[in-house]
């Protein structure tokens, strides 16, 4: 942690030199990280956590002493643990508003306390404790700042060895990991700090411009920008594009490629998510990783591109040195810009008369009527603004542009197809229509004309026609009703904004509706009202946000006009009033506020960058207080958030931290339907963490999740459920508890007549659950193997990595097996390994290996399979490691039998193998190193893998820290030495003293070095007695 603050955090001098953190993404990334490491200290490490430091850390706090509850002595001015050293001396002292730590266990607990203020107390404990490590350890530790290698740890350990010093040594190793770990994420950034600006971007493309062409020496086929329009500062994005640093956005057609659209920025050359086929809008999502310029981007991804750039290079160079005189780029920039500025306004309006005459009777905005305008001046602010709006959202032209510059965030995989803007379908003036379009029609006149008196009853009037009927829906688009609706929105008088927020809310359950109160710049107005004293307009205005931040350009106009922020301190409204008062007529609308907050928050929660904007807004509390009330229609909104949520990281680390789980388990056991599929939804997005699958089952949740896979009539809910249970399943000791419930049982019923999102689950469970000997025999006595081997055939592709996974675990039993062999289940394994998506060949391969160990006649079935050798060994070509590892598997198995590691020597496996050397992979090294092992039983195989180059990579995998990486690899080695030249080669490249040091490492007594691996001390012995032999020889 030393290096990591002393050399790669960035601190800034103030008043007599002291230092201070500056408040800089790297120093907030590095806060978090250290945040993290002591939140988690307590639980990973509670031995060590009790250590007492050598000094205790001493900083100024803002925390008050009423904030510290059980476990402390709490006084006006002060705080003290009740948890003491052996000399009585308490570990937490807080004189406010100085604070004496001296433990981690405190440090845990003191954040835990702080919550949302945590960032600034650990930057203010850094400031006052600038050498943190040695006040934790003693100046005599300290040294292990510079030089603090595996060996000097244990020579401290070793001169002065006892209980308390081995605690030392391991929290030492524990802060240097630390230190290191805070270093890569210091480098990762540093890496990533690339800054272009638009002079070299332009001269970039227009260099890319003169070499490209239809001919075969260009270095492109085309390249231009998506917009003609150059800003005075030579960026071409949107101006609110131009605040996330994009300069501009390229077409690029490479030979070899089809069309890329790219994003240029301040950070570097990125993929974008391109124009969308409907409307031409780009999506500003970037798809891949940023790249540090506009050529090296294009190389990677046209190899036709890199090839003739190569050709072109003397000429590229060339003209590159013109981007070396900034000042004739400068003059040349501000005199295209003055042209533009006099060209741009007549340009602009010739091309936006045609596109907007027909756009302009709709768009128009009708003002309220002179009767009851309160104030003229208002009025007139509000007007002006309201034009500024209309300017980037009204017309037709400014609509597009506005729709292709919008920020498209990246959104949940839980979206669905509504999140698409729908085509808006307008009604054909011959069609026949009811009676109440025409009668809305009248209305919506009235409320045109009308006085306040006048336009107050036609709202009522307007709502009671049948509102949820698309017929009236449209009624009061087609006529010009939603303009004169979010018009009366701006108004004076309340029950005009009542009236008009009331028809909005019905009506924006339309899909068209929801896209033209987006257009009219309705949302805005309503982010406004919610800071309304009145709470019934705070609740139709929530509520109706709710309905129309349903697709992804209205969940960013929410977020862009502050609305996240707004709809979060809505949630506080009902945190007394929940525990305390819930019978008051006040406070009850205190709870429908909250409730129509958290409905808002739901639909805005599918954007990341929203759940990244409620994160921060602190809606995590709030919502984790809400959770624990009694109202159904609250929870439902509440959790249905949490869920949405619950798909981030950081998210569930703070879920974990509010004790959420605990309320989300206790809902499982409601009544109401749609709040327990969000509560089950919720569960598996968290349980992907080992501590959130422990609270549930420590809580009670694996009982209520069994017993609702027993109702499959409501769907969703089951797949959520089924969801749950899959990822609970990953423990053991959750395992060990469903056999208890008879969930196993219940899963194998599952495994027909149900939908995929449902299949996908049940198999991902039994997959889990059959890992123990205890289950994969009872799946098969329920018959759950032929269903599962019929699931091989289908085409969805979570399906079928579950699947794959849940049949290579059953054939682990040889019953099993049997079973799985006589319904030709190892021939549709094999087939999936020509499958096009690389989890799926990954998989299968996976499966076939247990197939391949526990069938009768492994040999002969492998070889009855038409060109299965010849495919197995062709997918060492793949790119993707786990393809990869998953194959050096199988092939390891494939070996074992003589006359099929013949076939594969004979279809090239020892060159592939040994191209595959140089990987840093554990998984593939592993792997790798067992199929180099068993391949060398045969002919030359031994001296071929030496001609190839494998011997000496193979040397370097004895540095990994994976102790199965070792085994398997001093395992091919030991093959490999048989070989004289391999030998020599193992020698000079350290192999012995490596294969000695590791073989001590991993012994922790007399009795395992002696009976560890021998076969390592004998290819020892054996490698220096023929290095030695051919030294003598030469």
């Amino acid at each position: 942690m030393g290096v990591a603050l002393t050399r790669s955090a960035q601190w800034t001098a103030a008043g007599q030199g002291t230092g201070t953190l500056e408040m800089t993404p790297l120093n907030e990334t590095i806060l978090n990280e250290i945040i993290m490491f002591v939140e988690s200290f307590i639980h990973k490490h509670p031995q060590e956590a009790n250590y007492v430091f050598v000094e205790p850390l001493e900083w100024k706090t803002d925390l008050d002493p009423s904030a510290f509850q059980s476990g402390y002595v709490v006084s006006a001015t002060g705080v003290v643990s009740e948890e003491v050293d052996k000399n009585g001396q308490p570990l937490l002292v807080l004189s406010v508003p100085q604070i004496q730590i001296r433990s981690f266990g405190q440090l845990s607990r003191l954040l835990f306390i702080a919550k949302d203020t945590k960032l600034k107390e650990a930057q203010a404990c850094i400031e006052a404790n600038r050498n943190p490590v040695a006040k934790i350890l003693g100046m005599d530790c300290n040294t292990m700042k510079e030089d603090s290698s595996l060996l000097n740890i244990l020579d401290k350990m070793t001169e002065d060895y006892g209980p308390e010093c081995e605690i030392k040594m391991k929290i030492a190793i524990l802060l240097k990991q630390l230190d290191l770990h805070l270093l890569d994420h210091c480098l990762k950034y540093i890496l990533l700090e690339i800054r272009l600006n638009p002079w070299a971007v332009k001269n970039d493309i227009e260099l890319l411009k003169r070499f490209s062409g239809k001919g075969e020496q260009t270095v492109l086929e085309s390249i231009e920008y998506t917009s003609d329009y150059e800003f005075s500062n030579g960026c071409r994005a949107p101006p609110w594009r131009q605040l996330h640093g994009e300069i501009c956005y390229v077409l690029v057609k490479p030979h070899d490629a089809q069309t890329l659209c790219v994003t240029c920025s301040a950070e570097g050359v990125f993929l974008n998510g391109g124009k969308t086929d409907t409307e031409g809008e780009i999506n500003y999502e970037r798809k891949g990783a940023i790249y540090k310029d506009l050529v090296t981007f294009l190389k990677d991804k046209s190899a036709k591109f890199s090839e003739n750039m190569s050709k072109q290079q003397n000429r590229f160079s060339e003209q590159q040195k013109k981007k070396d005189q900034p000042n004739e780029a400068h003059k040349k920039q501000e005199a295209d810009a003055s042209r533009k500025a006099n060209t741009g306004s007549d340009q602009s309006k010739l091309e936006k008369n045609p596109i907007n005459f027909g756009k302009n009777l709709m768009t128009k905005r009708l003002r309220p009527s002179l009767y009851w305008k309160t104030s003229v001046d208002s009025n007139d602010c509000r007007t002006a603004l309201r034009d500024t709006q209309e300017i980037k959202h009204g017309g037709r032209i400014e609509n597009k542009s506005a729709s292709k510059v919008e920020e498209i965030d990246s959104e949940s995989s839980s979206e669905s197809e509504e999140d698409e803007e729908p085509p808006d379908h307008r009604r054909e003036a011959n069609a026949d229509l009811p009676s109440e379009y025409w009668q809305i029609q009248k209305v919506v006149k009235y409320l045109k004309g009308g006085n306040q008196t006048a336009t107050v009853i036609a709202l009522c009037s307007m709502k009671d026609f049948n509102l949820a009927q698309e017929t009236c829906q449209l009624a009061i688009r087609d006529v010009g009703g939603l303009e004169v609706l979010i018009n009366l929105l701006e108004t004076d008088e309340v029950r005009c904004k009542i009236g008009s927020l009331k028809i909005l809310k019905e009506i924006s359950h339309n899909p068209q509706i929801r896209r033209n109160i987006v257009d009219l710049g309705g949302l805005p107005i309503m982010v406004n009202i919610l800071d309304s004293p009145h709470k019934s307009l705070k609740c139709l205005a929530a509520e109706t946000i709710a309905n129309v931040a349903k697709f992804r350009r209205a969940r960013r106009a929410v977020r862009y006009h502050g609305g996240i922020t707004k709809l979060v301190a809505l949630l506080d409204c009902a945190q007394n009033s929940i525990e305390h008062y819930p019978s008051s007529l006040y406070d009850e609308k205190d709870v429908e506020v909250a409730r129509c907050g958290a409905l808002a928050l739901w639909s805005c929660s599918k954007s990341y960058l929203n759940k990244e904007a409620i994160r921060k807004a602190g809606g995590i509390p709030l919502l984790a207080q809400l959770l624990k009330t009694s109202h159904e229609n609250m929870l439902i909104p509440v959790v249905g958030t949490l869920q949405e949520c619950a798909s981030e990281e950081n998210y569930r680390a703070a879920i974990k931290a509010e004790r959420i789980i605990e309320n989300l388990v206790k809902n499982l056991n409601s009544e109401n339907e749609q709040l327990q599929e969000h509560c089950a939804m919720a569960i598996y997005q968290c349980a992907e963490d080992e501590e959130t699958r422990d609270l549930v089952r420590l809580h009670g949740g694996l009982k209520p999740l069994a017993s609702l896979l027993n109702k499959t009539d409501n769907k969703k809910r089951l797949a959520a459920v089924t969801g749950a249970v899959w990822k609970c399943s990953i423990s053991k000791e959750n395992v060990t508890k469903f056999l208890e419930y008879r969930v196993i049982e219940t899963l194998v019923g599952l495994l027909t007549d149900q939908p995929e999102e449902v299949l996908v689950n049940v198999v991902g469970a039994l997959g889990e659950c059959c890992q123990e000997y205890e289950n994969r025999v009872l799946v098969r006595k329920c018959g759950g193997i032929q269903p599962l081997v019929k699931l091989l055939v289908g085409t969805n592709q979570a399906l079928l990595v579950n699947v794959t996974k849940a049949v290579g675990a059953c054939a682990v039993e040889p019953e099993s097996m049997m079973i799985i062999d006589r319904l030709d289940g190892v021939r549709l394994l094999w087939s999936l390994l020509k499958n096009p998506h690389p989890n799926v060949k990954a998989s299968a391969a996976w499966a076939l290996c247990p197939c391949i160990e526990n069938a009768k006649d492994a040999g002969e079935m492998v070889r009855s399979f038409v060109g299965g050798l010849e495919l197995v060994v062709n997918l060492l070509k793949s790119d993707n490691k786990e393809v990869l590892a998953s194959v050096c598997a199988a092939i390891t198995n494939i070996a074992k039998d003589q006359e099929n590691l013949a076939v594969i020597t004979d279809h090239g496996v020892v060159p592939l193998l040994s191209k595959l050397a140089n990987t840093n992979n554990d998984k593939l090294r592993r792997h790798l190193a067992e199929a180099i092992s068993r391949c060398c039983m045969w002919g030359r195989n031994r001296v071929a893998f030496g001609e190839h180059k494998a011997v000496a990579p193979l040397v370097s995998y004895l540095k990994s820290k994976d102790t199965n990486v070792h085994r398997a690899t001093a395992q091919a080695l030991y093959q490999l030495s048989e070989d004289a030249n391999n030998c020599i080669t193992i020698h000079e490249n350290g192999a012995v003293k490596m294969l000695l040091l590791k073989h001590i490492y991993t012994c922790s007594s007399i009795e395992s070095f002696l009976s560890h691996e021998m076969g390592i001390i004998i290819s020892i012995l054996q490698i220096k007695k023929l290095a030695l032999r051919r030294g003598r020889n030469q």
